[in-house]
């Protein structure tokens, strides 16, 4: 799931990114923000086994999906979604 909070200072917003994924190995999070690179944003797992990444995005809509130990993996928290060309769906936040 995708919250954010904007910021006086600058127009971007800080938006955390969370999943529960209690066995996974390693998440990553990826979107049309980092080019859908898997490298580019991994995400930290708490004690209880959900994954975070904060960002500072800009004011736009954006498309993401997770990569859990190297699968695609949806957010559950998110009812928003678009098609993509793959014939499957990514999720979609709008910062204002």
């Amino acid at each position: 799931m995708a919250k954010g909070k904007s910021s006086q200072k600058s127009k971007r917003q800080k938006v955390t990114f969370s999943l529960e994924a209690v066995d996974a190995e390693a998440v990553a999070l990826m979107g049309d923000f980092n080019g859908w690179n898997p490298k580019k944003h991994p995400m930290q797992r708490d004690e209880n086994g959900v994954w975070h990444k904060k960002l500072l995005l800009l004011p736009g809509k954006y498309e993401y999906k997770f990569m859990v130990d190297g699968r695609w993996q949806e957010d559950p928290q998110n009812e928003q979604i678009c098609a993509n060309r793959y014939g499957t769906y990514n999720h979609v936040i709008n910062l204002i």
